[in-house]
């Protein structure tokens, strides 16, 4: 008798099956509830960015001085794709982009070693008495994105609600989950050191004196040690002040007479120039914006801050303080993750009642076991590889749902066979049943894996995205395979009977009252829960309807319906096999193909990578010409903001409650740039402002569909002449940009950026379906006044050029003197 020496084992070792069904069930549903849940997964692109920040230079002078010469340095650098950058007014950023050949951690530090060499040249630029510190990362959009919005309000000045946000963003910051916290709406303060120049001049004090009296006596410096009474004790000099008024003491020159700062200056403690503003639903705030750090759990992650945020509340915070929270991305992904949960739920129980038609309802379970049993080993697995419970892997369980019950099925109506038909004992049956199977099944699984290896080996940074699917189905159907040779095999040796045996309304009452009363109580728990929860209601009630409707009509299909459509089909192969019928069907069957090829070339589908998703937030993106006035971008800022209100008014019912606008968000300056063409940047971005919209999930949106929302929001906002506005939804799937980037190249900017808005203008003339937003992504319209100094008179007054810049940068611009900690 031919046997499979596996499934034999475990038929001879029961125990240790169930056992191992056991660790299996307790580590699936462990690793289930610890797995992160995210939307996508998050795909690092080898990608790394180098920002600089140089105040008071021009976009030009940033380029000349450092965007060119590190883009010089990194041409020798191997496997470089392509190297971009922008220069703007006090800030570069450069982007390299690698090939497959370097991790990101190679890459950051090939490019940082490159960099450092650049700084070490004698003609780095300085500032403040110290080179220009370049900034090399990684970026990782997921880590860009706000994960919720903290926003804080209340009848206070806004030092104060800076204060209570600062408090706040210590406590986030300190969850391991959370990459920062960054306050907007609210400035730093600083000591304000005004000098009147006349009473300098007058005094005879320069730009120097000053910074060097305040860095010299704010300071508290070690002298060393000392002996006194056979102790070593140390001699600190405490020199730092403690108010800001102490400043008008300071003797700035004593030749003379004694010069004071207060002579000289006026000196104030007080915000630093505005460069950020923040509001929620047009009322002033201030923000906290929440990052979270990659890979790990959101869901975790916001409802740790809530704890803190109630905890803040109760025992720190005043009553009367508004504390809200906005674009909470946490809700969405869990609503996401729950829907396709339950469909796997659902799909699970409608393969249990197919196979109850063909199998009975006892010989169905068996197979239905070993969907839960598969999908609880694979969620081990994948969460010990470090995979997040995300859409893909999500999409792989779902497809694999109906291919991983196709060896259970083998496996039981192989054994219920012999079984029947030559009267063998369970153990018998299952052990030559399993070994007449175990070779075709194993080769069946592992060509059904092969087809999807290809996926596995697609390169760049759509491959990093899309092998999550093929490894994730390659581990569901590697487990059904498992679970289908040891599992099945053992339980159908204990359990597997010819004849269905009725279930008795005592035995029915009890396990439905079970299965509901636990359901109802996962419901009560919520979260992760809710899908165990739904699963167990759902069964308790299919068991009723089993019981009730489904024994009579299973049975008159396995003796009547089933035996007619088998003899049917027996009547068609003897006629397909008849004669030269074969010759018949097997040209035929070619011919049907070929013609599906031609079918297909004449009426080609549209191609698409990810379909086009109903956005979950929409993003007004504003920006002015470089070298704006925050206030003037803030003011139209403002005017945009009431339209996009406008908009989302007509969406409230009788109530007021709005059942579409969850949320809406502006920020103007710091923190309003595009995470997706700005690359992490840092700079204050004084023209720029963002408004961003978040949407109610789509159960409760009442039928409305959010891209006509976003159609509307372009319609009502328009546009301003010299202003580039568009309006975009967050991006879906893996990051890649924009669908379409034409690039124009050549020396002269001026004639770059006029070709590129005769190509744009010509462009949206044409109205071509699905572009919309068309925008140019270089801003060179920052007005400058040029200074030339005269060498001549300079000489004859023994100063240089470089003095004259520094002395007006200096008036101008300001320069740090000390640190004042309060």
């Amino acid at each position: 008798m031919k046997e499979f020496a596996i499934a034999s084992w475990a038929i001879d070792n029961k125990m240790t099956i169930y056992l191992m069904i056991a660790i299996l069930l307790i580590t699936g549903i462990s690793a289930y509830y610890a797995m992160p849940r995210e939307s996508f997964p998050e795909v690092k692109e080898t990608k790394i960015y180098i920002s600089s920040v140089f105040p008071g230079n021009t976009s030009e002078d940033m380029e000349k001085l450092i965007t060119n010469p590190i883009e010089e340095e990194l041409q020798n650098l191997s496997d470089i794709i392509k190297i971009t950058s922008t220069s703007q007014e006090d800030y570069s950023i450069i982007t390299v982009e690698f090939g497959d050949r370097y991790s990101v951690e190679e890459a950051k530090s090939k490019v940082k070693d490159k960099v450092d060499i650049k700084k070490a040249s004698s003609d780095w630029p300085t500032f403040n008495g110290s080179k220009i510190e370049p900034k090399v990362f990684d970026l990782n959009i997921a880590e860009e994105m706000p994960i919720i919005n903290i926003n804080i309000s209340g009848d206070y000045p806004v030092e104060k609600l800076k204060e209570y946000a600062e408090y706040l963003e210590k406590k986030i910051e300190l969850l391991a989950e959370i990459k920062q916290a960054d306050i907007r709406g609210a400035q730093e303060k600083e000591v304000e050191i005004a000098l009147d120049v006349y009473k300098m001049t007058a005094s005879k004090v320069s730009f120097d004196d000053v910074i060097n009296t305040i860095s010299r006596g704010n300071t508290t410096i070690s002298a060393g040690n000392m002996v006194m009474d056979e102790q070593r004790r140390t001699i600190r000099v405490i020199g730092e002040i403690e108010e800001a008024k102490e400043l008008n003491a300071f003797v700035v020159k004593n030749e003379h007479g004694a010069v004071y700062l207060r002579d000289i200056a006026s000196i104030a403690f007080k915000e630093k120039e505005k460069t950020t503003y923040a509001r929620s639903f047009g009322n002033p705030v201030v923000m906290l914006d929440v990052k979270k750090l990659s890979g790990k759990n959101m869901i975790e992650a916001v409802e740790k801050i809530k704890v803190i945020l109630e905890d803040a509340k109760t025992n720190y915070l005043p009553k009367d303080l508004s504390i809200t929270t906005s674009n909470d991305q946490s809700t969405k992904t869990i609503n996401q993750v729950n829907d396709l949960v339950n469909n796997i739920i659902f799909g699970i129980l409608l393969v249990v009642g197919v196979l109850m038609f063909f199998l009975g309802f006892r010989n169905a379970l068996f197979v239905g076991f070993a969907i839960p049993m598969s999908m609880f080993m694979s969620f081990t697995i994948l969460n010990l590889i470090g995979y997040t419970l995300n859409t893909m892997v999500l999409f792989a369980l779902v497809m694999g749902l109906g291919m991983l019950v196709d060896n259970g099925i083998v496996v039981v109506e192989n054994v219920l066979r012999l079984m029947q038909k030559e009267n063998m004992s369970r153990i018998k049956a299952a052990k030559r049943g399993i070994g007449e199977i175990a070779t075709p099944i194993i080769i069946s699984t592992a060509t059904t894996v092969a087809a999807f290896v290809p996926l596995g080996f697609w390169p760049g940074i759509m491959g990093n995205f899309m092998k999550i699917f093929p490894i994730t189905l390659s581990i569901v159907l590697g487990s059904s395979l498992f679970v289908a040779l040891l599992i099945n095999s053992m339980l159908t040796s204990d359990f597997m009977k010819t004849e269905e045996k009725d279930m008795t309304k005592k035995f029915l009452i009890k396990t439905t009252s079970i299965l509901f009363v636990l359901g109802v109580i996962s419901l009560f728990i919520g979260n992760s829960f809710k899908g165990l929860g739904t699963l167990m209601i759902f069964s308790s009630i299919i068991l009723w309807v089993y019981k009730l409707f489904l024994v009579k009509a299973a049975d008159y299909f396995q003796t009547v319906l089933l035996v007619k459509m088998e003899n049917g089909y027996q009547k068609f192969l003897s006629f397909a096999l008849k004669g030269k019928m074969p010759y018949l069907f097997l040209f035929g069957t070619i011919g049907l193909l070929f013609l599906s090829f031609v079918v297909f070339a004449i009426a080609q589908p549209k191609v698409e990578f990810f379909p086009d998703n109903e956005p979950n937030q929409v993003f007004v993106y504003i920006e002015y010409p470089e070298g704006t006035d925050i206030s003037k971008t803030n003011r139209l800022t403002k005017e945009i903001e009431q339209k996009v209100y406008a908009v989302a008014n007509n969406y409230k019912d009788k109530e007021g409650y709005n059942y579409l606008v969850e949320s809406a968000v502006s920020q103007v300056g710091e923190g309003a740039g595009n995470p997706q063409t700005d690359g992490g940047s840092n700079a204050e971005m004084p023209h720029k402002g963002k408004i961003t919209v978040s949407l109610r999930e789509s159960k409760l949106r009442r039928g409305k569909n959010s891209k006509e929302f976003m159609e509307e929001v372009r319609d009502a906002v328009g546009s301003y002449p010299g202003v580039n506005i568009s309006i975009e939804k967050e991006a879906a799937g893996p990051p890649s940009g924009y669908p379409l980037n034409i690039e124009i190249r050549g020396k002269d900017y001026n004639e770059l950026i006029s070709t590129a808005k005769e190509l744009r203008d010509a462009i949206n003339k044409l109205n071509i379906p699905g572009i919309e937003g068309l925008k140019i992504d270089v801003n060179k319209s920052k007005p400058v006044t040029e200074v030339t100094v005269d060498r001549k008179k300079a000489g004859e007054l023994g100063i240089s050029v470089g003095q004259v810049g520094s002395q007006l940068r200096r008036s101008l611009f300001g320069e740090k003197a000390s640190v004042y900690k309060k």
